[in-house]
């Protein structure tokens, strides 16, 4: 089997680390492995199948030889370095969202657009980890009756704001725990333990914030529906990790919920977890604490929208996925699996 040389870039953050477990776990061919980050991580040392591998300071040259180059930097970052990764010969999958947007570059979700892989230009974009979690287990519906309409509200962990925003949150619940004053917010806008806060993102036109946005913007791509319209609430939890989302689904044509179950316990990368009648609460319906450190979504609540005028037309359902792998490391190696064919 033919060897590759990959890089991570921003291999010390949360999903750069996450990223690394999957290419072993996904038992990708690799033959040299690179793991690129800031100058202050410079040196340091990480086993990865049965090897110690040096991390380098990220810069145009750490890319020459390389085939590809998994992106887990911020946006400024990624913009500035991994066009130079494409100039050295390299494909990049990039979980930023600096090039999610951009025409020329394919937005991925395998389970729904693998196909979309064919026309890349050197970049493909993975998702914003709320749309993955939402879209994997709305695709297979919407291949059933035509989804025209969503309305979600999303329950988002704190490793959505990354290895800082998870450390933040131990440190708050720990402070609770022992009764002491609570350390200042950094990564939330607000104390997160024992507290919501409905804003993820900054505001962006008619009071809706960038994170809400990005479930249209971006699933209208993926899916390939330009005409999409979505109504989305995003609020972060005092959850360690792995996001929540309720998601009601308006449709073309009628669909029964015996057909809504049917396709979603058969779906690729979707578990339905749906028995009212379980005595155990973790067999009734998804949770964050058993969708962590798995790469599958879980599913539950189905059920009619009641509030939808045909009734036949509206399915409400309850989502959980682990948001620093399927939601963004899982998701970009299961493209790089693509690329590798």
């Amino acid at each position: 089997m033919k060897q590759y040389t990959i890089a991570i870039l921003g291999a010390t953050g949360a999903v750069g680390t996450q990223m690394l477990q999957c290419l072993d776990e996904q038992e990708i061919p690799v033959g040299e492995l690179r793991l690129l980050a800031s100058a202050r991580s410079a040196g340091k040392t990480v086993e990865f199948r049965g090897a110690t591998v040096t991390i380098q300071e990220a810069c145009p040259e750490a890319f020459e030889g390389c085939d590809f180059v998994l992106g887990a930097a911020d946006d400024a970052i990624a913009k500035e370095l991994l066009p130079e990764a494409v100039k050295a010969g390299a494909v990049v999958v990039d979980n930023s969202h600096a090039f999610r947007m951009d025409p020329e570059v394919p937005l991925v979700v395998p389970e729904i657009n693998g196909a979309d892989v064919a026309w890349h230009k050197g970049i493909i974009a993975n998702p914003n980890c709320a749309t993955i979690i939402g879209l994997v287990p709305t695709w297979p519906l919407h291949q059933l009756a035509g989804v025209t309409r969503m309305v979600v509200s999303t329950y988002q962990a704190a490793s959505g704001a990354g290895a800082p925003g998870m450390a933040e949150l131990e440190a708050q619940m720990a402070a609770l725990g022992r009764g002491e004053e609570l350390p200042e917010p950094r990564a939330f806008a607000a104390q997160l333990v024992s507290n919501l806060i409905p804003q993820i993102g900054g505001f962006k036109e008619e009071g809706y914030t960038s994170e809400e946005m990005k479930l249209q913007n971006e699933g209208r791509k993926i899916m390939h529906l330009p005409e999409l319209r979505v109504n989305c609430t995003c609020v972060r939890v005092p959850v360690l990790r792995s996001h929540s989302e309720s998601i009601t689904l308006e449709f073309e044509r009628d669909i029964t919920l015996e057909e809504a179950r049917e396709a979603l316990a058969a779906a690729p990368g979707v578990k339905l977890v749906d028995d009212r009648e379980a005595e155990n609460a973790h067999d009734r319906f998804p949770m964050p604490i058993d969708t962590s450190d798995q790469d599958l979504i879980w599913v539950g609540r189905v059920r009619r929208d009641i509030s939808n005028p045909e009734p036949n037309r509206g399915i409400t359902f309850w989502c959980c996925g682990d948001q620093i792998r399927k939601g963004a490391a899982t998701n970009a190696v299961q493209i790089l699996r693509l690329l590798i064919g």
